[in-house]
């Protein structure tokens, strides 16, 4: 059985989580403006939950349709044959959203979408009542200009949340851009991976599993696992397969320092629970007090700014700071992510590569300097 899936992701990710969705075997893969879709059986979209390391969630999509009255949005709704998808006893709540369309009331439309899904359900398996006491089926919507798509959410809690990490500090940066960061500096399984304000710990956490091969949903657990249309096999087959392709890396090392010996008991603890504990050091250190103690290295890291922790001018002087700090030298990469729009100007140096990527809903540019 094949079946379209949306992958909703990060804006700036759209490319590597389409590259990633190839090379597991997915069908007719095509990005789009924050969302990737693909076409795969059961086995994909185990894989691809199991095995994305930048994407937000894997979604079934059920059906798209133009809509301009809640007449067509229930019409059209009811038409789709989620009784496929969906038991007797399941729970199918609705959640959504709408931009730019006819039907701009989201409650309204949350409700039209749940009755016609009901009708369907009721028609098909001749009950009035539906108790929902079953394994979750979210139900999303996205009305864009009319245009009206509705999925089923395979994943439950964000693809981000690895099941690793037990808590952050005051602005913790996603796993999945984390890791995305690790891949765009072009991180190899013998680097040594250095961030000088390392906070908990996801950019080493997830350069180590990017470097070990790691598949970052192995600790966790999805809603699709518990749909009685999913065949049972089909999950512990993908875990035991994610399993195998894991390689030791025994050249990997990982280096992260902070003033905040909190946080740095929080990263070791993450590390710990992921499983890359033997290959990741922390210490307490100020960045000022950086020192290059391999003759190479890849540095990526994200600094506090204006709209996280420091007030604009106190994020401008440690920039200042870094530039001094992270001077060229041969064997030595830099990769430093920021919503500063004069970064470059502040560092003292124009970057060899610049990468628009977006932290949440800040608009951030990964600065990139190479190696020598």
């Amino acid at each position: 059985m094949n079946f379209t899936c949306l992958i909703p992701c990060l804006l700036g990710l759209e490319g590597l989580i389409a590259d990633e969705l190839r090379g597991m075997g997915a069908q007719n893969v095509r990005a789009e403006n924050g969302q990737v879709l693909f076409e795969g059986d059961w086995a994909v979209l185990a894989r691809a939950n199991l095995r994305c390391r930048y994407a937000e969630r894997v979604q079934v999509l059920l059906g798209q349709f133009e809509a301009c009255s809640f007449e067509a949005l229930f019409q059209e709704t009811k038409g789709l044959p989620w009784e496929e998808w969906i038991g007797k006893r399941d729970a199918f709540p609705v959640k959504g959203y709408s931009l730019g369309s006819t039907l701009f009331s989201v409650r309204d439309c949350q409700s039209i979408i749940k009755k016609a899904v009901a009708q369907r359900l009721t028609e098909v398996y001749h009950q009035t009542w539906h108790d929902e006491t079953g394994p979750l089926h979210q139900i999303q919507f996205s009305i864009m200009k009319d245009q009206v798509r509705l999925t089923l959410d395979s994943s439950g809690a964000g693809l981000h949340k690895r099941g690793y990490r037990l808590q952050a500090g005051g602005a913790p940066l996603k796993e999945t851009l984390a890791a995305a960061l690790c891949q765009i500096s072009k991180l190899r399984p013998y680097h040594t991976l250095y961030d000088p304000m390392c906070g908990s710990g996801s950019i080493l956490i997830e350069g180590a599993l990017l470097a070990r091969n790691m598949a970052p949903g192995l600790h966790r657990n999805f809603s699709f696992e518990r749909w009685g249309v999913c065949p049972r096999e089909v999950l512990p087959q993908e875990r035991e397969a994610a399993r195998a392709l894991a390689q030791p890396a025994p050249q990997f090392r990982a280096f992260g320092c902070d003033i905040d010996e909190a946080a740095l008991e929080v990263a070791r603890e993450n590390a710990k629970r992921a499983g890359v504990a033997d290959c990741v050091e922390f210490c307490r250190a100020d960045m000022k007090d950086f020192a290059h103690q391999t003759a190479r290295g890849t540095l990526i890291t994200n600094p506090p700014y204006g709209e996280r922790l420091l007030d604009e001018g106190q994020a401008d002087a440690l920039i200042g700071q870094m530039g001094k700090v992270f001077a060229p030298r041969k064997g030595w990469s830099y990769t430093v992510i920021s919503p500063s729009e004069v970064f470059e100007a502040t560092f003292g140096r124009k970057a060899d590569a610049r990468r628009k990527l977006y932290n949440g809903m800040l608009k951030c540019t990964a600065y990139m300097y190479f190696k020598n």
